[in-house]
C-alpha cells in the first residue's frame, strides 16, 4: 500500500498521531513580519511560543519590502503632529473604506484605526525608528532616511473629496529602500531577546484537529526531512504569506494577475496556510483580488502626461496612486495603453524610473504620433485637445485630476508603452486570504470560528482588499497589527470572537450610529 503524501488540505486527527515530538502553546507559521508580531504578543502575554520558518532565516516578504507602514487616525501619530498634519478616525476609516470598496471589513478598519497610533508607539517601543520629518515630493518610496509620506491616493479623487487627505505612510528612519531588512533585523532582535524558539528551514505541511472537538491541536512540519508532529495547547497562528508564487493557485483565483510581468514576495508565498485553512473548513475570500503597480513615477514630471488605451482614450486621473493606475490599466480593452506627454516632461526617466516602458513613439503632431502608435485616427488627437483645452482652466471634467499636475502637454510628444507583457514593469502580490475576524480567528464560510486557528498578514484577507484602493504601507502595517492580535488571542489575552474593538474617539462612534 502506498503510503499518503502529507498535504496542507488533508488535515491529520490527533488519534492518527503516534508520537508528539514537541509541545507549545503557540505555533507560528512564518517569521516574516506578522509572524514576529505575532509571536512577541503572545510570549509577552504569558504563552510558551515556537516559530517555524521555511527559510533558513527569518524576513518573509516584509524584508523584501520597503517597510512603509501606514498608521495614522486619532490625533495623530507623534511624527504626523510634528510635521504639522492632524490626523483624524474618521477621515482614516473613510479613507480606506473606500479603498476597500464593497469588499471593505468595516470591523477590521474600525479596529485597525483605532489601534493605529497604538501600534505607532507599540513599533516605537521594540526599537523600530521613526524620524520626526516628511517627504514631500511625489514617490513611491523616500530615498531619503524622512518618514512621512503620501502612499496613496488621499489627495486624488474620489478620495480627496471623501476625507481630508493626510499623509500615513511612515518609512524608517534608513537611507534608500533599506526599510524592510531593518525592521525584520530589529523584530528577529526582540524574538531572540525573549527567547523564543524558532525552528528555520522548518516547512509546515498540515494542521492535526482533535477528532471529537474539531480544534486545531498540532501541527505537522518537515524539518532535516523528517516529519515532526507537533502538540499545540492553545494555538497555530498562520502567517506564511500569500500565493503569488503558486502559478496553479493564481490561475485559479486570480488569472487576471498573470498579465502582470514580476511577482513580488518570497519564495514561501505559495499559499500553503490558505490551503491549510481550507483543510479544516476555513473560508478563503477575495482570492481574485490583487496589487498591481504600473510605478510610472519618479520622475513625478510624469504625471502631467495622460494614459491612453487602444481607443485613444484617458481612463484615470494619473495623479492617483501608481497601485490605482496599474489595477485600471488591467481592465482596459484591446490591447495597448501609452502614456503621452512633452518632451520637456521626460526629464531623468531613463535614470530613475523602476518602468522600464520603451519610447512606443515620438511626433512634432498629434496625428503624426496617433499614426506611429497605430490608433484610430483622430482619436488621439481628440483626447489631448480636449485635455489641453480644460487643462489651461485648471479642470479636468473626465477624471478630476488636481489642478497641481494639469498643465497642456505640448510638443514634441513621447509615448511610453505601458501595456502589460509588452516590457513595463508590472509587480503584483495577492490580497485573498482566509476569513478572520479582527482579533485573528480564522472562520469558517458560516461564519463559526474554527477553534484553535488563527491567521495574520497576506494568509489572511485584511485591510487592504482592492489593488484599485491599496497604498503602499497597508500590507507590512495590517502584517504587523493582524499579528499582533492573532498572537495575543492565540494566547488566550484577547480576540473571543463575540468583541469589536471600539474606536478611541467617542465623536467618530457617535457619527458612524448616525448613517444609515
Amino acid at each position: 500500500m502506498t503510503e499518503m503524501k502529507t498535504k496542507p488540505t488533508r488535515p491529520l486527527k490527533a488519534s492518527e498521531v503516534a508520537r508528539w515530538d514537541r509541545q507549545t502553546d503557540v505555533a507560528v507559521v512564518g517569521f516574516g513580519g506578522a509572524g514576529a508580531c505575532a509571536a512577541i504578543e503572545a510570549h509577552d502575554a504569558g504563552a510558551r511560543v515556537t516559530i517555524f520558518e521555511l527559510a533558513s532565516a527569518a524576513g518573509g516578504s516584509t524584508a523584501l519590502s520597503s517597510a512603509e507602514i501606514y498608521m495614522g487616525g486619532g490625533e495623530g501619530t507623534r511624527v504626523q503632529q510634528a510635521c504639522g498634519w492632524h490626523d483624524s478616525d474618521r477621515d482614516m476609516f473613510e479613507y480606506l473604506k473606500a479603498s476597500a470598496g464593497p469588499q471593505a471589513d468595516d470591523a477590521k478598519i474600525r479596529a485597525y484605526v483605532a489601534g493605529s497610533a497604538e501600534h505607532f508607539n507599540w513599533l516605537v517601543d521594540k526599537g523600530v525608528p521613526f524620524k520626526d520629518s516628511e517627504y514631500r515630493q511625489r514617490a513611491m518610496m523616500a530615498l531619503t532616511d524622512d518618514c512621512l509620506l503620501f502612499t496613496g491616493s488621499e489627495k486624488a479623487w474620489p478620495f480627496a473629496q471623501l476625507a481630508k487627505p493626510c499623509p500615513r505612510g511612515h518609512n524608517l528612519e534608513v537611507e534608500g529602500d533599506n526599510g524592510g531588512p531593518l525592521f525584520m533585523q530589529i523584530m528577529s532582535d526582540n524574538v531572540s531577546q525573549r527567547g523564543i524558539e524558532v525552528e528555520f528551514n522548518a516547512r509546515a505541511l498540515t494542521l492535526i484537529v482533535d477528532d471529537h472537538s474539531g480544534r486545531v491541536c498540532g501541527l505537522v512540519v518537515r524539518i532535516d526531512m523528517q516529519e515532526h508532529f507537533v502538540k499545540v495547547n492553545k494555538g497555530v497562528v498562520l502567517c506564511n504569506g500569500g500565493f503569488a508564487m503558486n502559478e496553479p493557485m493564481l490561475k485559479k483565483y486570480a488569472p487576471g494577475l498573470m498579465r502582470c510581468s514580476m511577482p513580488i514576495g518570497n519564495p514561501g508565498d505559495t499559499g500553503t496556510g490558505i490551503l491549510m485553512g481550507l483543510g479544516v473548513g476555513a473560508a478563503a475570500i477575495n482570492m481574485h483580488e490583487g496589487f498591481v503597480s504600473l510605478p510610472f513615477y519618479p520622475p513625478a514630471s510624469l504625471t502631467y502626461g495622460v494614459l491612453i488605451n487602444a481607443q485613444g482614450q484617458r481612463f484615470i486621473n494619473e495623479d492617483c496612486y501608481h497601485g490605482r493606475v496599474g489595477a485600471y490599466v488591467l481592465r482596459q480593452q484591446g490591447d495597448r495603453v501609452y502614456l503621452v506627454f512633452g518632451y520637456e516632461d521626460y526629464g531623468d526617466y531613463e535614470q530613475n524610473s523602476y518602468l522600464g516602458a520603451s519610447v512606443a513613439g515620438t511626433g512634432e503632431t498629434l496625428a503624426e504620433l496617433e499614426t506611429e502608435l497605430g490608433l484610430p485616427a483622430g482619436q488621439l488627437q481628440h483626447s489631448v485637445e480636449f485635455y489641453n483645452r480644460h487643462a489651461e482652466q485648471g479642470q479636468d471634467p473626465l477624471f478630476h485630476k488636481a489642478s497641481e499636475w494639469l498643465k497642456p502637454i505640448c510638443a514634441p510628444y513621447v509615448a511610453l508603452d505601458c501595456t502589460p507583457g509588452r516590457g513595463a514593469y508590472f509587480p503584483y502580490f495577492t490580497l485573498g486570504g482566509l476569513d478572520t475576524l479582527p482579533s485573528g480567528e480564522v472562520l469558517t464560510a458560516d461564519g463559526d470560528i474554527i477553534a484553535g486557528l488563527y491567521a495574520a498578514g497576506r494568509t489572511a484577507c485584511g485591510i487592504p482588499r482592492r489593488g484599485e484602493g491599496y497604498a503602499s504601507g497597508l500590507s507590512v502595517g495590517d502584517a504587523t497589527f493582524s499579528g499582533r492580535m492573532a498572537g495575543l488571542a492565540a494566547a488566550g489575552a484577547g480576540g473571543t470572537g463575540d468583541a469589536e474593538p471600539k474606536p478611541a474617539n467617542p465623536d467618530y462612534e457617535h457619527d458612524q450610529q448616525r448613517k444609515p
